[in-house]
């Protein structure tokens, strides 16, 4: 892998003054800045003290401020889950642009347990170096970057999983046209192991922290739901049966990174299935995942079956903002640790409402953020009171994520 070194924005405004070619990326184009200009605010507002960029604790790390950005594959890494300089430079401009918790995409902690071309993985020692030029690129500014580790289960193709995918039943999922292999204790007590081998890694590799998947209907997430869990023996049935596997994946998580290294979840609030996880069931099992060290929740939901994942097409109105943080607003009710609400979130003034209400403490942000990598800074600044993302789902691109619409007007960022 070639050696990528990270240039601030300085750097790069010096090269072009000196005659080097100018790395766009890094440089709002005056196209960018006629686009944003209806959106300016009439006057510069001093936002400093606004609730949002007051720091906050997540087990043993400090955040300086309450912007989150939520985990999303980037189909960056090589074939065998190898990052790429494309990684670190990605992050890195994130973490410039002032977000304060930089949340990675799903690394696959197995083999089998690959969801996607170009996914990043953290199943082997021999990922930690080139998974460390992440943390590392990051570290340049004040943010912390967790490393989000998961396991497709039965949501993956034979052809990316290498044999038949798995799950807590034999559950056929209609979307990948996959009838999964029910896992044994054996093979669930190896899965437990895995996840905090993942653990150990991404401490080794420098990361603040890291965030298990149990959302969306992946592996963890459908243990949790009634619908994809029907076993009858101890990791199934009851509330406490079908949580036991993350409550057991944080305690050997813990175990084996240190007791005072940050775990998180990002957690389904609903499946949207009949028969599915409810948010009173869910928010249940979170407490006991928090007993269990967890240290922190973002709140989430959906599944590919169910047609209905977290990422809602289209704008809305700003009272309709914020489409999870109703659901997560009741995990803030009931456990002691950060929660974290999503859900098209686009406007500043709704953002700071929600957290200064004390309904979550902090607010994700996905596909803004694909598109304006700067935009935690610009709202700090005064610039801006609202995303230009238009929610049109087009950044997710097999090549690597991009925002589609600025591609469409031959605007850089």
């Amino acid at each position: 892998m070639s050696v990528w070194r990270f240039r601030s924005f300085r750097e790069k405004r010096g090269e072009r003054k000196r005659g080097f070619e100018p790395d766009m990326r890094a440089i709002r184009p005056r196209s960018v800045r006629t686009h944003l200009e209806p959106r300016r605010i009439s006057h510069k507002i001093r936002r400093m003290e606004s609730i949002l960029f007051t720091p906050i604790r997540m087990g043993s790390v400090e955040i300086p401020n309450r912007f989150v950005r939520s985990a999303t594959h980037e189909f960056m890494a090589e074939d065998d889950g190898t990052p790429t300089d494309r990684h670190a430079e990605l992050f890195s401009r994130l973490a410039e642009g002032d977000v304060g918790l930089i949340i990675t995409g799903h690394a696959y902690v197995q083999p089998v347990g690959k969801a996607s071309s170009r996914q990043t993985g953290i199943y082997d020692d021999r990922l930690v170096d080139a998974l460390g030029g992440i943390p590392a690129a990051v570290h340049r500014f004040p943010s912390k970057i967790f490393v989000q580790i998961a396991h497709a289960g039965r949501q993956t193709k034979e052809s990316l999983a290498g044999g038949t995918p798995v799950a807590p039943s034999a559950v056929y999922d209609p979307v990948s046209k996959v009838m999964p292999r029910e896992l044994s204790e054996e093979e669930i007590r190896h899965l437990i192991r895995d996840f905090a081998e993942a653990g150990r890694r991404a401490r080794a590799a420098g990361f603040d922290g890291v965030q298990i998947h149990a959302a969306h209907g992946y592996l963890l997430s459908a243990f949790l739901s009634p619908y994809t869990n029907r076993r009858r023996d101890d990791w199934g049935g009851s509330t406490a049966g079908r949580v036991r596997v993350v409550v057991e994946i944080i305690g050997a998580l813990k175990a084996a990174a240190g007791d005072g290294y940050p775990v998180m979840a990002k957690w389904n609030s609903t499946d949207f299935l009949p028969g599915g996880l409810e948010v009173g069931e869910s928010v249940e099992m979170a407490g006991r995942a928090v007993e269990a060290g967890l240290d922190g929740i973002e709140v989430s939901g959906g599944s590919a079956e169910a047609g209905r994942g977290s990422m809602w097409a289209g704008l809305r109105a700003e009272e309709e903002e914020g489409y999870f943080i109703d659901a997560a607003a009741k995990f803030k009710g009931a456990v002691p640790v950060p929660v974290i609400g999503l859900g098209g979130n686009r406007t500043f003034a709704v953002m700071e409402r929600n957290v200064a209400s004390g309904r979550v403490d902090m607010v994700s942000l996905s596909r803004p953020l694909i598109r304006e990598p700067f935009l935690v800074r610009e709202f700090r600044l005064g610039r801006i009171a609202k995303s230009a993302c238009i929610s049109c789902n087009k950044c997710f691109n097999p090549r690597g994520i991009s925002c589609a619409e600025l591609k469409k007007r031959k605007i850089d960022i």
